[in-house]
């Protein structure tokens, strides 16, 4: 029995842990394996509350810590990403400044442009704040209001897989526009919070027509990973949006 209680808490600490090895890849420019860990931490997550409710042994311990492990995995990983990859891109553009403008126009550019890449943070404040007010919003018990972090975070977490792994000159362009990843930052925190009902993707009695929103959404999802891999991710997400939008207006 006491195995049982402290099950769903040991694998929310599994999430924890995937976050911390997460960091410690994208650090090393192993993106790839940082999204794995990501993805495993989500895994985690799910399983954690599984067990809780399959074995009664909820508690608001377990509440508190599935919250902190998800500040990691879903929070400060992400945040982390985003600031690596404007960081990137100011090295970048620091590298394309020549000697004599640096010296005649800017004091000093590297400290100018050093500070952008901070702001990938915002993410990760955005991450904390909903977290937090998640725990005391009775709302959110069946369906979600704001992006949830974990789907926060893969989105944040596919964007340079989908930069290394696509051919389309305007993405690439896209993805590797410091104001663009500002804006992907700033846009990422606000949805997180925004008043914003989405639709919830659990089905928990196979009725097609009570769930025909949920089941065409998650066929039509798989169908689009198949193709589209990596880039699948952001379009699955916005659509998810898109979709609650039209949905609660349809409702009114």
């Amino acid at each position: 029995m006491k195995i049982k209680k402290h099950l769903p808490n040991g694998i929310t600490l599994l999430n924890l842990l995937s976050g911390c090895i997460a960091l410690v890849f994208i650090s090393t420019n192993k993106y790839e394996i940082a999204f794995f860990f990501v993805c495993l931490g989500i895994i985690f997550d799910f399983f954690d509350g599984f067990f809780a409710r399959k074995f009664n042994v909820s508690g608001a311990l377990g509440l508190q810590l599935d919250s902190l492990a998800d500040m990691v995995t879903s929070g400060v990983v992400p945040g982390f990403m985003m600031y690596k990859l404007l960081y990137i891109n100011q090295s970048k553009t620091i590298g394309y400044l020549s000697e004599d403008y640096r010296a005649t126009v800017l004091n000093s550019p590297e400290d100018m442009y050093s500070i952008l890449p901070y702001f990938g943070f915002i993410i990760t404040l955005g991450a904390c704040y909903r977290l937090a007010n998640f725990n005391i919003d009775s709302r959110q018990t069946d369906s979600f209001i704001g992006l949830p972090t974990p789907a926060n975070a893969l989105f944040i977490m596919s964007l340079p897989l989908i930069v290394i792994n696509t051919n389309i000159d305007f993405i690439i362009d896209s993805l590797s526009n410091t104001w663009i990843l500002l804006s992907i930052s700033i846009l990422s925190a606000y949805i997180m919070n925004a008043e914003v009902p989405l639709f919830s993707l659990k089905i928990k009695n196979f009725s097609f027509l009570k769930y025909r929103l949920q089941i065409f959404f998650l066929i039509t999802s798989i169908i689009i990973i198949i193709l589209f891999k990596y880039l699948s991710i952001p379009i699955v997400i916005i659509s998810y949006i898109i979709i609650s939008i039209i949905n609660n207006i349809s409702k009114k």
